[in-house]
């Protein structure tokens, strides 16, 4: 026992050690102590200067940075780094050794992750690294990792607890893989379809956004985190990036304070309320100022009044922007000098941060204080992960978590929920496997990893189902499915591939049509859709349209698929189409969901969290529209979208009876909202219950109807179910003319379902 009980005294001894003698205070303190705070004082107090500066410092990882080594021979230490050419690969890991440098980004294997820590463990201090990835919906970037639909897929499912768990599920991934820190969840309100990042988001409504980023953060960090057990999540991009001039990421967004507080605000006040540790600026200008410069935006908005307590990270390479990009600034160091005294605390990536910082505190123009601000944020977040305490990574962990059986079941489970069938005329679907012997599958999405959407690399074909795969594992006995693969570019398929997908079209019963777009990461020869990859126009890119005519031709049913990252508004094929199914980007195990909906083993339940405009001109179609929006009409148009936010169809019916709400509310009192819901149709089915308020008089203009509360729930054929929904007293809000968030007195409507009802708020 004493022999036992000394070894333990000396592993935790050795332990303090390495963690650089993190616990130690000063002034009479005790050496030891497990108070947090103090243990980042007593750490602070012995840090230089550079020492500081270093903890604010990312780099890409190096294996990575390999990558781009395009010589025959392996590169060696002495050899440039083509990311970076002022610096050796030795250099860098000099850096890592001298505690120049605090984090990396994109290291994807656990021997890198565990080597860098090494490194970071011979600096003076021995302050660990914490290293952040991507992993976005899903760890994506390593390979073999579980991916779950894409977020506006698992924004569609309207499920909190889902979203709950897919994150928790990713950070177990991610923290076995070596990394710490995701830059996700991504809330941004998305109100453009042209901007290619619309599949990152949760879709275009500030409530549904608030609540799944909530869910995000504490699935990621936990529920009082982050901890040894989660990771740090990042709320990005700060702010109003999802609506640009054009619809161009990087481009200018301009929107009123009322829009910007209203409508894009919302979202990160809810996750800093569930405590995310992190935050991201956005690479754009807000009304004319840089969000990488903007001091109003940073500290007085998001720290000082949302009360945002975390370290706020710059996006890639967006300090270097304010000189190239925006120029608001003359050279580097005056835009490190914005960039710190607006806010930020980290940098994302690279050299020309670290010189330039410590020479502006030098020279007396950013004061040391305000570095002490950075550098305690960024070591509170290492110490509450527990990296001072175990900074390598068990070799085996990844083994165990990584897509392992119950977290494909989650990505099946997702995919199910969040396919949308938004088509469905004299019932084509389910497939009826005696009346379609023969069906045939084509497309240029029909056979590819495209369902994994962005932020992916490539996977193991073993792990990704993909549509046809789907189809033929999930045909019944007696059923024909064929596959034409008539090329897998979303951007080019040939004219003399069309004219066969149409041929062979004609001979079968019917054909399961799979079109969309392409946002795969590193297809960067055929991809239409992603970070980076803007539209000018909405509609099925390169020759899909003409493909999806020649096959309508052809005289036969067809059902479209569409794998996609963000609103097609293709106006022919939904007028033509008789079946039309939305499968956005449904991960992994996609290509077994969309076959099981249309075969009618699950039935389809997903609603849309976005409107889908009819085409690029239709763009600001919202459903939460202000009144006047839809006042006038286009005169050789159509005003109304092709699909709005909240719809979706499924293989049974239900009905809306009996709202119950209260007449009268006084200042401060909840609504509470009561309405009964019944499966009246021979399917058992999930429907999702939402609740829209508008107000009826106000002193400012207010959404026709605004998402307030919702609730999926489960009933069999004939089941009744009394669903209860609250909608508290502040979520009746607005801002008002002088821009305060107040309750007006006055009559509000409740709309559920079919059914309206009205309230007085005294």
């Amino acid at each position: 026992m004493k022999h036992t009980l000394h070894k333990t005294v000396k592993n935790l001894i050795a332990t303090a050690c390495f963690a650089g003698l993190a616990n130690a205070s000063f002034a009479g303190e005790p050496l030891a102590t497990t108070n947090l705070n103090s243990r980042v004082d007593a750490l602070l107090a012995r840090m230089t200067l550079e020492e500081k500066v270093g903890q604010m410092c990312q780099y890409v990882g190096i294996e990575r940075l390999k990558e781009d080594w395009k010589e025959a021979k392996p590169p060696t230490r002495n050899d440039r780094i083509p990311m970076y050419p002022d610096l050796t690969f030795g250099t860098l890991e000099d850096m890592v050794r001298q505690g120049k440098i605090g984090s990396f980004l994109h290291v994807t294997t656990v021997e890198e992750a565990n080597r860098l820590q090494a490194l970071a463990a011979q600096s003076r201090l021995k302050i660990p690294l914490i290293i952040g990835i991507d992993a976005i919906h899903g760890d994506g970037l390593v390979s073999g990792a579980t991916i779950y639909p894409a977020s506006l897929g698992l924004a569609s499912c309207f499920d909190e607890s889902l979203e709950e768990q897919v994150a928790s599920e990713t950070a177990q991934e991610t923290r076995a893989n070596g990394s710490q820190w995701t830059f996700a969840p991504n809330v941004d309100v998305a109100r453009d379809a042209r901007w290619g990042r619309t599949g990152e988001t949760f879709g275009e409504d500030p409530f549904l956004v608030s609540r799944l980023g909530v869910a995000a953060v504490r699935g990621l960090q936990g529920h009082d985190g982050p901890d040894a057990n989660h990771i740090l999540a990042c709320v990005k991009h700060a702010i109003a990036g999802s609506q640009p001039v054009n619809g161009l990421n990087f481009a200018p967004t301009d929107v009123s304070e009322h829009t910007l507080r209203g409508v894009f605000l919302p979202p990160y006040l809810a996750a800093f309320k569930a405590g995310v540790g992190s935050l991201m600026t956005a690479h754009h200008e807000l009304n004319g100022v840089p969000c990488h410069a903007n001091r109003w935006l940073v500290e007085d908005v998001l720290r000082r009044e949302c009360g945002f307590n975390g370290f706020a990270v710059s996006d890639w390479m967006d300090i270097e922007g304010l000189v190239t990009i925006h120029h608001v600034a003359a050279n580097q160091k005056e835009a490190v000098y914005q960039a710190v005294m607006a806010g930020l605390d980290m940098h994302m990536h690279g050299p020309g941060f670290f010189e330039p910082l410590v020479e502006l505190v030098k020279e007396g123009r950013i004061p040391e204080s305000r570095i002490d601000e950075s550098v305690r944020r960024i070591l509170r977040v290492k110490f509450k992960l527990g990296l001072f305490e175990q900074a390598q990574t068990p070799l085996n962990s990844a083994a165990e978590v990584t897509y392992c059986a119950a977290h494909q079941q989650t990505a099946l489970d997702a995919a199910r929920k969040g396919i949308v069938l938004l088509k469905n005329e004299q019932s084509l679907l389910p497939l009826d496997a005696k009346r379609f012997k023969h069906i045939l599958v084509t497309g240029p999405l029909a056979g590819t990893q495209a369902t994994l959407g962005d932020w992916v690399t490539p996977q193991p074909n073993k792990n990704i189902i993909t549509v046809q795969e789907g189809l033929k594992q999930i045909a019944p006995a007696g059923c024909e499915v064929s596959y034409y693969d008539c090329g897998s570019k979303a951007r080019a398929t040939k004219p003399e591939a069309i004219q066969e997908a149409a041929k062979q079209a004609a001979a079968a019963d019917l054909t399961v049509l799979v079109v969309g777009e392409n946002t795969m990461r590193f297809d960067y020869a055929d991809k239409t859709s992603g970070e980076e990859v803007d539209r000018s126009d909405i509609e099925l890119p390169g020759n899909q349209l003409a493909l999806v005519q020649a096959v309508v031709a052809s005289g036969n049913p067809v059902v479209v698929v569409l794998v996609n990252s963000r609103p097609i508004g293709s106006e022919w094929t939904m007028d033509h189409v008789p079946a039309v199914v939305e499968a956005w980007e449904p991960g992994c195990k996609g290509g077994q969901a969309v076959a099981e909906i249309l075969f009618g083993l699950v039935n389809p339940s997903g609603k849309l969290p976005i409107t889908i405009p009819r085409s690029a001109g239709h763009i600001q179609t919202i459903y939460n529209h202000m009144p006047s929006q839809n006042y006038r009409k286009y005169v050789l148009g159509q005003t109304e979208p092709l699909f709005w936010f909240g719809h979706g169809l499924s293989y049974t019916t239900f009905k809306y009876d009996d709202l119950r709400l209260p007449d009268k509310i006084k200042a401060g009192e909840n609504v509470a909202v009561t309405v009964d819901v019944t499966n009246t149709g021979k399917r058992a089915g999930d429907e999702v219950v939402m609740a829209f308020v508008h107000q009826e008089v106000s002193s400012t203009t207010t959404p026709v109807k605004s998402l307030q509360a919702f609730k999926r729930i489960s009933l069999a054929p004939g089941e009744k179910k009394t669903v209860e929904l609250t909608i508290a007293y502040d979520q009746l809000a607005l801002f008002n003319a002088e821009m305060k968030r107040v309750v007006e007195p006055g009559e509000f409507e409740i709309i559920v379902g079919d059914l309206v009802g009205k309230f007085t708020v005294l």
